[in-house]
């Protein structure tokens, strides 16, 4: 398949209309099924697909009757788009045995894809959508039972609300914050590479904001914590969802002191300075067996490399 994305970098290009309004109203939602589309996920968080690796959305009426459980993604002009857990299909509120096996065609069973071959490969609009339906269903999965008493959790509003009957409470998905930096000292880009990556694979630096924390106030402490390098300013960019499983990338530039990195923690393995002539010939992928790797195209921490390399 071709690449069709607008966006720099994936998940940020031709949302669905989220249509909170509606999510309350059961017949509006009925009517969306009846004409709609539904998103398959599986345990592990993959989507149906084709055999060739294409979205495989089947009529979310050939699924089940109605919505039951299913998360209302929301609206692609007139037309409404659903996700549900694969299991459901089988014996969940979402459908019966008799739809799921009405809807098992062999091609539905072909394939599933994960969310970041699809990213790399899938158009703008599918590719956001899956991330919007894993990220929720990831939350949907592992908050079954309240945080404060314990008690089982029914979901509401057409799957984002998480209620408690025992104590009352109402739980929302969760999306982490997170600081993702392009630091520079005029001349060369700091990169990190985690344990475990890759060989010769480097990234940005990044690292989650901590509670009563400024975004400005993470980057400072998260460059000095994983490189021992003291950022003088820094700016924001732009985001990126990130639903691995659940975080939102906040893409910053920062300019900083030239100080001899080193990674006193156990969160990087290796972070140096790059020059702008060797991460043009990464961007070019013109590297010897030896030379830098880089982030895939898909993340908002390529989109970063190759701003501070255009602006270099």
């Amino acid at each position: 398949m071709t690449l069709r994305r607008v966006a720099p970098y994936a998940f940020v290009e031709a949302p669905l209309d989220r249509a909170e309004n509606l999510r309350d109203d059961s017949a509006a939602l009925a009517r969306l099924w009846a004409g709609g589309r539904a998103l398959v996920i599986d345990a592990e968080g993959r989507a149906r697909a084709t055999t060739a690796g294409a979205l495989l959305a089947p009529p979310a009426a050939e699924l089940a009757e109605g919505p039951g459980d299913a998360l209302f993604l929301g609206l692609r002009g007139e037309e409404g788009w659903f996700a549900l857990r694969e299991e459901a299909l089988a014996d969940g509120p979402a459908g019966t045995a008799d739809a799921a096996d009405t809807a098992a065609t062999d091609e539905a069973a072909a394939a599933r894809i994960d969310l970041r071959s699809a990213a790399a490969t899938w158009p703008d609009f599918e590719a956001t959508a899956f991330a919007q339906a894993r990220a929720v269903l990831h939350w949907r999965a592992r908050h079954r039972f309240c945080g404060a008493c314990g008690g089982p959790l029914a979901f509401r509003r057409a799957g984002w609300l998480g209620h408690c009957a025992a104590c009352d409470l109402e739980h929302y998905p969760r999306t982490d914050p997170a600081v993702i930096v392009a630091v520079s000292d005029g001349e060369r880009l700091l990169l990190g590479r985690g344990p475990g990556w890759a060989p010769r694979r480097y990234s940005v630096l990044a690292g989650f904001v901590e509670p009563g924390e400024s975004l400005e106030q993470t980057v400072v402490r998260e460059v000095f914590e994983e490189s021992s390098v003291r950022v003088l300013g820094c700016g924001y960019l732009g985001s990126q969802p990130w639903p691995f499983p659940s975080s939102l990338m906040l893409g910053f530039e920062a300019e900083a002191a030239p100080d001899v990195p080193h990674c006193p923690s156990d969160e990087l393995e290796d972070a140096r300075w790059f020059s702008r002539d060797e991460v043009g010939a990464a961007l070019r992928g013109e590297t010897d067996p030896d030379g830098l790797l880089l982030s895939p195209t898909i993340s908002i921490s390529r989109w970063l490399i190759e701003r501070w390399h255009a602006r270099a």
